[in-house]
């Protein structure tokens, strides 16, 4: 054999080791990367889940048609969790033992995406973009979690700077009977103790329920003159409906998840006048980039859903996840990935700005109100 057929043979079984390497980390091959979600595609919150995963799709499918991530396509595997724990435990399970991901992605809630991380953090699998703004997935820190949106205490200190602003000092908490409404509820009341101020009442309502009679009873009793509300649509809306059919004139907020088309809709008129704290762009807006980009995107998808706060969220956390991807460059690893995204510094997602730092995995603090009209639009 020559010295130069040699080297050549050299060379190839290098690159051939490089290729199986690469190869090797856990849901990469040459041509995909496959991610796992585990959101409510049906139940109660549905809406939440289905908007979520279009948001998402959305921006994938375009990366996609545009040849993927540094050569490979996304490859997005959802399951259904009916926004119950011990469903999203299992789907959690089912997508890093069976399906092999390589990160988790978009999951929503707070009961669902903390029983998630019991079985992701183990596997020391990423966990990108979740739908909650509860503290519990914000400290202690953890390397492998990445929030897009701002926090409930943002969402929370927002609505009470109003209204306190405004005088309104008689404020109530309805909330969800679990991790996301006591996440909620202590946001309030941090907001509430900066000023000097005390809820004058708390009332519960179980997940994936509508039964608010009781809580209805505990606060109208209160007389309160705003009602934080941390809960989702379905039983805000039968919340919101009993307390006026019970004569309360109360003014009524709650916090972006609840998914406020959802809500608009459940509703109908009697949504005028509720406000909704929003951790996105405006979803009308034509001014802002990344609003124009999904909306076209979702027109030329054929969905025939409607522009959404949701979707619009499910949409900024994939392009920032695929940023991060791109970033991480061909030789993709799970430890590469979480480097890259934690060198996203003031990165411009198109009039949204991220922000991640190797020490800080809060990527947004931006929180906007908005109030539903008479005709079920938004105005902010």
């Amino acid at each position: 054999m020559s010295l130069k057929t040699g080297i050549r043979r050299l060379f190839a079984a290098a690159a051939l080791a490089a290729s199986t390497l690469a190869a090797a980390e856990t849901g990469v091959t040459d041509g995909s990367i496959v991610i796992g979600q585990s959101v409510p595609l049906s139940g109660p919150a549905q809406e939440l889940g289905i908007e979520m995963q279009l948001g998402a799709k959305l921006y994938f499918d375009h990366i996609n048609a545009q040849g993927g991530v540094n050569g490979r396509k996304i490859k997005l595997l959802t399951l259904d969790d009916g926004y119950e724990p011990d469903r999203a435990t299992a789907n959690t399970r089912q997508l890093i033992e069976k399906d092999d991901v390589f990160s988790l992605f978009g999951y929503v809630g707070t009961p669902t995406s903390l029983a998630a991380l019991k079985v992701s953090n183990p596997a020391n699998v990423p966990f990108v973009g979740a739908f909650t703004g509860a503290e519990a997935l914000r400290m202690p820190f953890n390397r492998l979690i990445f929030n897009v949106r701002a926090s409930y205490g943002d969402e929370t200190e927002k609505i009470v700077e109003q209204f306190t602003s405004l005088n309104v000092k008689r404020i109530a908490v309805f909330y969800q009977n679990d991790a996301y409404g006591n996440a909620g509820l202590s946001g309030v009341e941090k907001a509430m103790a900066k000023r000097d101020l005390k809820l004058v009442a708390t009332a519960t309502v179980e997940r994936n329920s509508s039964d608010v009679a009781a809580a209805v009873k505990t606060l109208i009793a209160a007389k309160p003159d705003m009602v934080v509300m941390v809960t989702t649509y379905k039983s805000t809306a039968a919340f919101i409906n009993a307390m006026r059919a019970a004569g309360s004139a109360a003014q009524f907020y709650t916090v972006s998840f609840v998914g406020s088309r959802a809500l608009a809709n459940e509703l109908g008129a009697a949504g005028a006048g509720v406000g909704i704290s929003q951790v996105v762009p405006f979803p009308w807006s034509r001014t802002v980039p990344v609003v124009r980009d999904y909306q076209k995107l979702l027109a030329a998808s054929g969905s025939g859903r409607d522009v959404s706060f949701t979707s619009l969220e499910g949409y900024i956390a994939a392009r920032v996840f695929v940023e991060g991807l791109r970033r991480a460059g061909k030789e993709l690893t799970r430890d590469k990935f979480i480097s890259a995204m934690e060198n996203l510094r003031n990165f411009d997602a198109g009039g949204f700005a991220v922000n991640f730092t190797p020490g800080n995995h809060n990527g947004s603090n931006f929180v906007e109100l908005t109030i539903i009209r008479k005709d079920g639009s938004f105005m902010h």
